[in-house]
């Protein structure tokens, strides 16, 4: 049987490195490995492969799979003919169906399985030789699908202010709990602003390395570091005479919170390795879920950029304080999902209904739309009924049984968050983590 083509596969750890090369040589012409993802572009310009076996961790300790999303985007970016299958140790649905959303071909769990990792990358590769996907053009604006504002009073008194001060260019802040939408009011703020001809360009700042961030936000010139090849244009310069969003600004640690103020306070920025500023005309929107102003108080956030970020800020409402658009929401996604995935629903019983408008919601829109996903793949029946939905409450969630380690994990940071009243940096402390450990395993859980 004739080999596939050339296979790349980007690991820390060695053994598997060794051990998956080893057996991807009988089935690829060419097989590659790295270790380190900053080495990438040098080994994708010489190697040119057809499939990426991608690493979702790259740090000893971390695994919440925030570098393999990255990576996975900078690669759909640059390389948009590439196929891209990610391999990580955790296992998770969400993460799977977010990296699959973004553009991945695969997903591959570890320790695998022999026959389905060959079986996985050899389609991945056929697919690349025989049907390239056609690349989206980069400079024309998305189409933008408006916002649901639902009937909610609150929602309709945040509706006016963004009919306001859309049309200024006035830096927004955007408050809520994980799940409340705040990118797609970011985006909403763009599509009805004098900036709409242009894209609007995001940054999850929580996913960003520390040691790529200038380079992802400035740019660099050529020579500017070892693998720096050619010039980048960073993220800042990409929305000159549009907007910026960034996205989790409360995780930017804060020896990088000064070079950011910099650049916003000077509207130029400073190409690594240049010697010339650059001029930049940006339209700012930031995010976060975290009490920017609790950090100021405990010196985690400098309150001259907490200034220069909240001209306005807007605090969206969890989804649990606005029921009366519950049920809208899930007929608007449960319309998507059962075009998406080719069946013939109807609608959702009452009893389903009155069990979705008795639940917490704690991942809010999010956890709301994962649902109707679930319900939708899992329904055979003509309505959604209570079962699809597999919700538990909150109580049920911290004392249902353990069964494993993420189980245990998963309950000791819940009660954790109990006892201590929501205040993170009381659990952070108490668990022995970072805060930004334990974001990204609340994150993670759901919590």
């Amino acid at each position: 049987m004739a080999k596939a083509g050339k296979l790349l596969i980007l690991d820390d750890n060695k053994d598997i490195l060794s051990a998956v090369s080893l057996l991807a040589g009988d089935y690829f012409e060419k097989v590659s490995t790295i270790s380190n993802p900053n080495v990438l572009w040098s080994t994708m310009r010489q190697l040119q492969p057809d499939v990426v076996l991608l690493d979702m961790n790259f740090k000893a300790g971390c695994n919440n799979g925030n570098e393999g999303i990255y990576w996975l985007q900078e690669l759909l970016d640059k390389y948009p003919d590439t196929k891209v299958v990610l391999f990580t140790a955790y296992a998770d649905i969400e993460l799977a169906v977010k990296a699959i959303k973004m553009g991945a071909y695969d997903f591959v769990e570890k320790p695998w399985n022999n026959d389905k990792l060959i079986s996985i990358l050899q389609r991945a590769c056929s697919e690349k030789k025989n049907k390239r996907k056609s690349k989206t053009d980069n400079i024309a604006p998305a189409e933008h699908s408006p916002m649901f504002w639902g009937n909610s009073a609150e929602m309709a008194r945040i509706k006016k202010i963004v009919e306001q001060v859309a049309p200024t260019d006035a830096n927004i802040l955007i408050t809520g709990e994980n799940g409340t939408g705040k990118e797609v009011l970011a985006r909403e703020i763009h599509a009805i602003s004098m900036r709409h001809r242009n894209k609007m360009v995001c940054i999850d700042m929580g996913a960003i390395p520390e040691t790529l961030f200038e380079s992802e936000l400035f740019g660099h010139k050529k020579g500017a570091f070892t693998d720096a090849t050619a010039d980048r244009q960073g993220k800042m310069e990409q929305a000159n005479g549009s907007t910026l969003f960034l996205d989790e600004i409360g995780n930017l640690p804060l020896h990088l919170q000064s070079k950011l103020l910099v650049a916003i306070q000077s509207r130029t920025i400073t190409p690594l390795g240049a010697n010339k500023s650059l001029n930049i005309d940006i339209r700012l929107i930031s995010a976060t879920n975290r009490n920017l102003f609790d950090m100021v108080e405990r010196g985690e956030f400098r309150q001259d950029l907490l200034f220069r970020i909240n001209t306005i800020i807007i605090n969206l409402p969890p989804l649990r304080a606005r029921t009366e658009d519950i049920l809208p929401l899930a007929k608007i996604f449960l319309k998507h999902y059962s075009e998406k995935y080719s069946r013939n629903i109807e609608g959702i019983t009452s009893d389903a209904s009155e069990q979705m408008i008795a639940y917490q919601w704690n991942g809010n829109i999010r956890e709301l739309q994962n649902t109707m996903e679930k319900a939708v793949i899992l329904c055979d029946e003509r309505m959604i009924q209570p079962q699809h939905l597999q919700l538990q409450s909150y109580t049920s969630t911290i004392s249902q049984p353990i069964t494993t380690l993420e189980d245990l994990e998963r309950k000791t940071i819940a009660d954790a968050i109990h006892t201590c009243n929501g205040n993170l940096s009381v659990v952070a402390q108490k668990l022995g983590i970072t805060r930004q450990t334990l974001y990204n395993k609340i994150k993670r859980y759901g919590l």
